[in-house]
């Protein structure tokens, strides 16, 4: 289920740079990060990052505070090119998106994993399968070219449970569409510079729900493509066990869905009405 975003982050007068070398903000990041200078080089990223993006530096430094704090707590660097996190613009706000490399990280940390993978399938390597007895069958010898008709996931526990899945490319254009106000819009965002990648994620992570979470790997979950939401006026009150998730990107969606039904029940509901004058 998903919220609008109604609590804007607190305007503190102060900027990034200076909020992220506060007391405070250095504190917490030594905590998670374990070392000082691998905390340093984190908030240097950071700054680089929201200099770097002209839409970014216009969003509130504490909402980018958030995102970053909580992508330090999985150790997920921001930095884009390495893939696995993003601090995305949203308005005035910064939105938080897990990468692919980066959920791939952490399932790896977690120990309970014996093999994790999702690949592009391309033209003539897709043979057969179906969703539901999950008997997909791929050959790499079979590839036509390299135009690329979908994407796959799969992963073994140790424990020997095996899950898998299959989206073709139109499914994973649904999705995101659906899903990403930044897709939808084209703007610059990881499903732009990207897709692969994100689309790998996707499908992925529509099969981690049967498997074991860590603490992490619930935390990517949860916050994964959310607003931050401190919910603090003062940065010394900075606490990441009070920071909540705010959902913004399927907004839309839900909307237009939610009227799609309405709109279906009252035609069931008109036409059970005319059913009844005719008895």
């Amino acid at each position: 289920m998903t919220t609008q975003v109604t609590t804007q982050q607190q305007n503190t007068g102060m900027s990034l740079g200076e909020l992220m070398h506060s007391p405070a903000v250095v504190g917490k990041l030594n905590e998670v990060w374990s070392s000082p200078q691998m905390a340093n080089s984190f908030m240097s990223s950071v700054i680089s990052v929201a200099n770097g993006n002209p839409q970014l530096r216009k969003a509130q430094p504490m909402s980018i505070i958030g995102a970053a704090m909580v992508a330090a707590t999985m150790q997920l660097q921001v930095i884009p090119t390495l893939g696995q996190a993003y601090l995305i613009p949203y308005g005035p706000q910064c939105q938080l998106q897990v990468g692919y490399l980066g959920i791939l990280q952490l399932c790896q940390r977690s120990g309970q994993f014996k093999k994790i993978l999702a690949a592009p399938v391309h033209e003539g390597e897709y043979i057969s399968g179906d969703e539901f007895d999950e008997d997909y069958v791929f050959d790499k010898k079979q590839k036509k070219s390299d135009k690329v008709i979908g994407y796959m996931a799969k992963f073994e526990l140790l424990n020997g449970f095996t899950k898998v899945a299959y989206w073709d490319i139109d499914k994973v254009k649904a999705h995101a569409q659906k899903f990403s106000q930044a897709f939808r819009a084209g703007y610059n965002s990881p499903w732009k510079s990207d897709f692969d990648a994100m689309a790998q994620k996707t499908v992925l992570k529509s099969i981690l729900k049967f498997a074991p979470k860590s603490v992490e790997m619930q935390r990517a979950i949860t916050f994964d493509q959310s607003v931050v939401n401190t919910n603090v006026s003062d940065v010394q009150d900075l606490d990441i066990d009070a920071f909540a998730p705010e959902y913004v990107d399927n907004l839309e969606s839900e909307k237009k869905e939610n009227l799609a039904a309405k709109a279906a029940e009252a035609v069931k509901a008109e036409a059970a009405a005319k059913k009844e004058d005719k008895k």
